[in-house]
């Protein structure tokens, strides 16, 4: 039989640390020695890295494209204007009963 293997728990980090092992790379240490070290996946270095290059900041709302930023603010506006077109809507149907 085979064994099931258990998900890893999710775990965060703080920006202190992921400062920390940008500044590693940065100061000459490998990629895969940092990964090994500190038991982390390849990937989600690479994204601190390009993070602080980018915006220095590891905040996703401060690493978004214009697009992306164009998009939720769009998708913010649409709810609005449903939301306002519903009222309207409720208006006409009470106003149109008297």
């Amino acid at each position: 039989m085979s064994e099931k293997k258990q998900p890893r728990p999710r775990r965060t980090y703080t920006s202190e640390f992921k400062q920390q092992l940008v500044d590693l790379y940065r100061s000459g240490k490998g990629k895969c020695d940092i990964v090994r070290e500190y038991d982390i996946a390849s990937s989600l270095l690479d994204k601190w890295i390009a993070q602080a290059e980018h915006s220095g900041s590891f905040k996703e709302k401060d690493n978004r494209t214009l697009e992306q930023q164009e998009l939720i603010n769009l998708r913010k506006q649409n709810q609005q204007l449903k939301m306002e077109n519903d009222i309207l809507k409720q208006a006409a149907l009470i106003l149109g009963r008297k």
